[in-house]
């Protein structure tokens, strides 16, 4: 009994001479833990000693001792590190965690609903980016806004014009998010995006149920989930020209500057019809049919009018299958020139195959089952707005019961690859210096590399509730960690959460309503060495290439597309966290 104490006297000799400071060098989840799961926390630098301890807030009574872990060099920047693991410390409470002799502190909180908070934010971001509505103090607070722009009055462009509408034909196509820290609204970055968020309700339908996010639409007889995509929804389908073939985006021509919505007055448009945006449509629209059936009473011919237009487009794109969006080809032969986002792609097999996944969960029909059969044998990767095809893996394995018998086969290989990943994906962990999921590959630190972490815990999800094994939920929430804290930069990436969040996202409402805090619940890129923005970083390796300045559109813009997968993975883990952690 006598180490305990000895333990204990350096702990309050600590608390009182470092009284509030926290070690820069010491990184954890910000916001805290699940009592059963995991509890990892990570040193760099060179402690004094090998011993921790954690003490209760109040009383400082010290709580759980041990020792640090061996240190690992990291092999994506100069950091040495060593972890520090408190995983049997179980009861609920509010602690310190301290590194006697060092002055190294940090308080973290134990719950069994730890990450709610934020869950609930990442999802209500979405609100912040609604584009034609004004947002009320009542929902947005000290955020809140008159309506941006209202594209009661779009033109259609020369690249997109066509019999039923020519050149500078005026239509109207309101609604729907801003894409990111810009005020455009993009269909294929949308694609992605509303697959990720309709699967999370289409997994987690009971927990989804009765959450609140505190939006004009809580309360009413839908999930707050689906009440926000259906925003988003049905601005989409304002985008489907009368073939069938959808347009790639509603734009101006140019980027607006760094002032809040609505303020300017520039043209919008709506440009070049394409595939990849008509099957991106077709994907989410088919699935949508599905996921809203149940509303019926509450959203009246919504599901059929969802499912004709996937119908629609998934017939247009098979007269036009290879039409890519390109402003380099577009901009010198139609006026204006197009700048903004362009979201190109070159290759639709993943739009077919997810496209012909959610038709098929759908419909039934064997059509879509033949394109389907020829896209299962291309690559799957992660997802991403341009790798869409693992969704049609999703979609395939959590509608297997529904689907008609002769896709079997492809279920289970649906099944063997996500699980398959998964288990490399925990393999090549246990090398990682911040015994995180992501940070495996120099290649997970790319523009939006926060969103690979967030679609890496995605996918270990679904191994998870494939396999039972407990250790692809733990390796999802090690990337949760890594989002909110547990990382070679310290911050906690999603904006107002954690103790050091980013202040300064490239988002223009953030940087031109006058108020120091950005809009809060909106996940930043996160670290990218390829520093495209060319602003000033202090740190260029590949995951500390990260910097708080609304310059850096490379690693600290936001977008929907990066908070989907976090809305899906803290969300996942609130909805498994009873039964996945005992």
């Amino acid at each position: 009994m006598r180490k305990p104490f000895v333990l204990f006297l350096c702990c309050l000799w600590s608390c009182c001479v470092f009284s509030q400071q926290q070690a820069k060098g010491l990184y954890l989840n910000q916001l805290g833990f699940y009592p059963a799961a995991p509890k990892i926390a990570v040193i760099t630098g060179e402690p004094a000693g090998d011993s921790f301890c954690i003490v209760d807030r109040a009383s400082q009574h010290t709580v759980f001792t041990g020792r640090l872990s061996a240190a690992k060099q990291s092999a994506y920047s100069s950091a040495i590190t060593r972890t520090i693991d408190f995983s049997r410390l179980r009861q609920e409470g509010h602690y310190e965690l301290l590194l006697p002799g060092t002055g190294y502190r940090v308080s973290f909180t134990v719950d069994r609903h730890i990450h709610h908070a934020v869950a609930t934010g990442v999802l209500k971001g979405f609100y912040y980016q609604r584009s034609d509505m004004p947002l009320d103090k009542a929902f947005a607070g000290k955020w809140s806004r008159p309506a941006g722009h209202p594209d009661t009055a779009v033109i259609v462009h020369s690249s997109a014009a066509g019999a039923d509408r020519p050149t500078g034909t005026v239509i109207r196509t309101p609604g729907g998010w801003y894409d990111a820290g810009d005020y455009n609204k993009y269909i294929v970055n949308s694609g992605i995006t509303m697959g990720t968020l309709f699967s999370a309700y289409e997994d987690f339908p009971t927990y989804f149920d009765t959450l609140q996010t505190a939006i004009p639409e809580s309360g009413n007889r839908l999930p707050d989930i689906l009440d926000e995509t259906i925003y988003n929804l049905r601005w989409m389908l304002t985008m489907q020209d009368r073939d069938g073939g959808v347009y790639h985006k509603c734009t101006n021509a140019a980027f607006d500057g760094m002032v809040m919505p609505g303020v300017t007055t520039l043209p919008r448009y709506v440009v070049q019809k394409g595939t990849a945006a008509t099957l991106d449509f077709a994907a989410v629209t088919a699935q949508a049919a599905r996921v809203i059936r149940k509303f019926e009473t509450q959203l009246p011919g919504l599901a059929d009018s969802c499912l004709g237009a996937a119908r629609l487009a998934w017939e247009w794109a098979a007269q036009h299958p290879d039409v890519v969006y390109s402003q380099r080809t577009i901009n010198p032969a139609h006026d204006p020139d197009i700048t903004t986002g362009e979201y190109g792609d070159r290759s639709f097999h993943d739009e077919w195959l997810w496209a012909a996944a959610e038709l098929l969960a759908t419909t039934g029909r064997k059509e879509f089952y033949t394109i389907l059969e020829q896209r299962m044998n291309d690559p799957v990767p992660l997802p991403g707005w341009s790798q869409v095809a693992m969704l049609g893996y999703y979609t395939l394995v959590r509608n297997e019961r529904v689907l008609p018998a002769y896709c079997a086969g492809w279920v289970r290989a649906a099944k063997d690859s996500i699980v398959k990943r998964a288990e490399a994906y925990i393999e090549k962990a246990k090398a990682n210096a911040f015994a995180t999921v992501i940070g495996q590959s120099v290649r997970d630190f790319v523009w939006g590399s926060n969103a690979v972490a967030a679609n890496q815990g995605i996918l270990l999800v679904m191994a998870y509730r494939l396999s039972g094994k407990q250790q692809y939920l733990d390796g999802a929430l090690s990337n949760a960690d890594y989002l909110l804290g547990r990382n070679a930069t310290g911050y906690c990436f999603v904006t107002g959460y954690g103790t050091r969040s980013p202040m300064h996202p490239h988002h223009r409402p953030s940087v031109a309503d006058g108020i120091a805090a950005p809009v809060p619940g909106l996940l930043a890129g996160g670290p990218n060495p390829g520093r495209q923005d060319h602003c000033t970083y202090a740190f260029t390796k590949p995951e500390t290439a990260y910097t708080d300045d609304d310059c850096s559109y490379a690693s600290n813009e936001i977008a929907i597309n990066w908070n989907a997968p976090a809305v899906y993975l803290f969300h996942a883990l609130e909805a498994l966290a009873v039964q996945g952690w005992r």
